[in-house]
């Protein structure tokens, strides 16, 4: 029916023509903006538009520098007829907006012709204040177009309209879903870059009225707008420090305890959207925790986290039966930054136990998830990263789990002890060099020399003192790994980096020096051997360095 109408209002400004005389398409553009600058009668001007609408997507070059003018001009003064508006809105939008994974550059083209009529913005956001459905969803969709082609000029036209912003958040309270997901995406827009639109947003009560939407939709278990809300708080809190203290200060971060106090039964599945959205929401915390953040908030917001239970939830998910291997993984990497550094966080951690019975340390859990030849690269990868951030910056318990390499009478059961030594000296490369890296973040001065004590049982060679070992596998073993052979060089580097006893110790067997001497010697065919042969060249200096005898520090 709507092409018989269209035909029939293109027949009446073009006339009846044969197929030899049929109008170019824009020869018909060209008619059709004259009629709606000449009408006089609104039903007329109507017509012309909703033809030109018809067109816009067919001929968006030809309609953009041809009708942009009539179709602001109609948005200035036909205001008051909602259908005439919308037509207009809908072929801006249609001349602007490209195909969703294609260029755009015509669309990009065709906001600049847009931007030329100086009040083209202060219409659009005066129009979002309509409430009719057919001007306020297009309206809408334009400026999103539009901050797509154009963002820091959108964003800069948009903060010269006081009241623009609060009409874009009021969206996010229509009743019409529709609407208001759009709005979502708006906000998507709008949100990125710019600091000042961020903390305009963050004061227009935008957290609240997110959560509000993540609410309704049903948390994680909701549709692809809970993703969006957690993008947009995203946009708004990352490297955002005023928006973060905000966030925290009006008790927002207990607000996502609901996101993670959950039982999930064994037999069911995740969805891939609420994988997604769990994925969105521990991004979410790691923002708030960021070690790229002033300390002061970083610390600030690990001490709310704790507090209102969120920490511990997020370690009993860690330890959750049925969680996907990607939420498990994300959950790992969370739990680190939540810890990082914060002395109340990282004993909460030590204190925590599996639900295994018997029940285990949470950190000897990590390590033995970290030397698991079976487990993902990705999850072994997040367990170093959790007990770098449990041993950081925390003396006590580096001591403690040093003091678990050390003999001991009472001890009977599986230590942390017993798991690094097994991983650094075992037949896993990545298990060799991901302990090596934890061991060498749990040394501050005094855990140096306490390692010296270590004596390791080796068969057919008696006691053998852990240093030593190191440096035995190094030089004896010609078939062992790039990334082993890094591992271990990367401990004994900072092991005896402003340690004299340490590096006495490594002296006292001639062999280690003329292993060095050798590595440095060898000239490798490719990058890897080069990395090989500067850090034996960084050790050899270190030695030069802090060797007692020779006046170094020690």
């Amino acid at each position: 029916f709507n092409r018989i109408v269209m035909a029939s209002l293109l027949k009446s400004v073009f006339g009846a023509s044969s197929s030899e005389t049929q109008p170019t398409g824009e020869e018909m553009i060209e008619k059709l903006k004259n009629r709606a600058e000449s009408s006089t009668l609104l039903e007329d001007r109507r017509d012309a538009v909703r033809a030109i609408k018809s067109l816009s997507r067919k001929f968006r070059r030809e309609v953009g520098t041809k009708c942009t003018g009539i179709l602001l001009d109609v948005l200035r003064n036909n205001r008051s007829d909602s259908e005439i508006v919308g037509y207009a809105v809908e072929a801006l939008l249609n001349v602007v907006a490209g195909e969703e994974g294609k260029d755009n550059s015509l669309g990009a083209e065709m906001t600049d012709i847009f931007l030329k009529g100086s009040d083209g913005i202060a219409l659009l956001l005066n129009l979002l204040e309509d409430y009719d459905f057919q001007v306020r969803l297009p309206t809408t969709r334009l400026v999103t177009a539009l901050l797509i082609n154009k963002l820091s000029v959108i964003q800069e036209a948009i903060l010269l309209n006081p009241m623009g912003i609060s009409r874009m958040m009021d969206l996010l309270q229509d009743s019409r879903e529709a609407i208001r997901n759009e709005g979502l995406l708006l906000l998507a827009q709008l949100t990125r870059s710019s600091r000042q639109i961020q903390q305009i947003v963050a004061f227009e009560n935008a957290f609240e009225r997110l959560l509000t939407v993540i609410v309704d939709e049903g948390y994680t278990e909701g549709g692809i707008v809970v993703e969006d809300c957690f993008y947009i708080m995203q946009n708004l809190l990352k490297g955002n420090n005023s928006n973060q203290a905000f966030f925290r200060e009006a008790s927002l971060i207990q607000q996502l305890l609901p996101l993670f106090a959950f039982k999930q039964p064994l037999n069911v599945t995740w969805s891939p959207q609420k994988i997604s959205n769990m994925r969105c929401a521990f991004l979410l915390i790691r923002t708030l925790v960021s070690p790229a953040n002033p300390h002061q908030n970083t610390v600030a917001c690990q001490k709310a986290i704790n507090q209102c239970g969120l920490l511990k939830h997020l370690c009993d998910l860690m330890f959750s039966g049925g969680v996907p291997i990607e939420i498990l993984i994300e959950t790992i990497n969370t739990v680190a930054e939540v810890i990082r550094g914060y002395e109340p966080n990282q004993t909460h951690f030590g204190a925590a136990k599996t639900p295994s019975n018997p029940p285990r340390e949470a950190v000897l859990a990590i390590l033995m998830s970290m030397v698991t030849e079976k487990q993902p690269v990705a999850l072994r990868l997040a367990a170093l990263y959790c007990f770098q951030s449990f041993v950081y910056k925390n003396d006590a318990v580096q001591a403690q789990i040093v003091n678990t390499l050390l003999p001991s009478s009472t001890e009977s059961s599986v230590s942390a002890g017993h798991v690094l030594c097994a991983g650094l000296f075992g037949q896993d490369t990545l298990s060799n060099w991901c302990t090596a890296i934890a061991l060498s973040n749990a040394l501050n001065a005094n855990q140096k020399l306490q390692l010296l004590r270590v004596q390791l049982s080796m068969q057919g060679k008696g006691q053998i003192s852990l240093l030593q070992q190191c440096t035995n596998v190094l030089a004896e073993s010609p078939d062992l790994r790039v990334q082993s052979r890094v591992g271990l060089l990367v401990l004994l580097c900072t092991w005896l980096v402003e340690c004299g006893p340490a590096v006495a110790q490594f002296l006292d067997n001639s062999a280690n020096v003329s292993f060095l001497t050798a590595q440095i010697s060898h000239h490798p065919a490719n990058e890897q051997g080069q990395l090989v042969r500067s850090l034996c060249a960084f050790l050899l200096g270190i030695c030069l360095a802090y060797h007692q005898g020779g006046g170094g520090g020690g």
